[in-house]
């Protein structure tokens, strides 16, 4: 899917709508310290298997992309909706 690096869009915080550029989400570094990771660390510490069972009937063979848009006025992002498809590409308009 191609996809506008820059969409004319309405931004709450200027309450107009201005001009937005478009990046794609990315997922931060986990950090090694948070509740989840404490707690799967801990179960996996002595004698036994994986703790969690490891799901190998995936249907779904899409990620779901998700576009966030970045007003050029006042620098707030928010949330385009997200998509489900093989290859999604940001291109010049």
């Amino acid at each position: 899917m191609k996809y506008p690096r820059s969409v004319n869009r309405y931004c709450p915080n200027c309450k107009s709508h201005k001009l937005h550029n478009v990046s794609v989400y990315k997922k931060g570094k986990e950090r090694m310290l948070n509740h989840g990771r404490r707690r799967v660390e801990r179960k996996k510490k002595g004698y036994g298997s994986f703790p969690k069972e490891i799901f190998h009937k995936n249907a779904k063979i899409n990620k779901r992309t998700l576009p966030v848009l970045e007003c050029s006025e006042c620098g707030k992002k928010q949330y385009a909706k997200s998509y489900r498809v093989k290859k999604f590409e940001l291109q010049e308009a």
